[in-house]
């Protein structure tokens, strides 16, 4: 399942240079991230309901062009790896109008129980795990 998350950059997100600044990005991934989730139908709070988190293992972000105030991004999300245990998302983040790339960019994560105790999600919870499999196997 391709998906593509549209977000308007607002002003309070910019430095005072005029252009979003970089640490927004990561919240711009995560909010891309809960609304793909929910799409799919496995919304963080039904994860969170069913006792598992997925936390953030680690972060790898390209900046390739700058947005500023007003500017629409897209970003679209593929699973690169998922194992059921561990899961890499990928994200192309373009400026919508002029289709530049803005940033390319990887989170890492795990899945957990609510003490943050690592779970096989296959075994823990077939259905979620069937969902992340199934968006997996569109991309390879």
């Amino acid at each position: 399942m391709e998906f593509t998350y549209e977000r308007k950059i607002n002003y309070y997100e910019t430095d005072r240079m005029g252009v979003v600044h970089h640490s927004n990005y990561i919240k711009f991934l995560e909010e891309a991230r809960c609304a793909w989730m929910e799409q799919m139908g496995i919304p963080f709070s039904k994860l969170e309901r069913n006792g598992i988190t997925i936390p953030v293992l680690a972060v790898n972000c390209e900046y390739k062009h700058h947005v500023t105030f007003g500017d629409t991004i897209n970003i679209k999300i593929k699973i690169k790896e998922y194992s059921g245990v561990r899961m890499t998302v990928e994200y192309d983040v373009r400026e919508k109008n002029s289709g530049n790339v803005v940033i390319i960019c990887q989170t890492k994560h795990c899945f957990t129980n609510m003490s943050l105790k690592p779970i096989n999600l296959k075994k823990h919870e077939p259905n979620f795990s069937k969902k992340f499999e199934e968006a997996y196997k569109i991309i390879e």
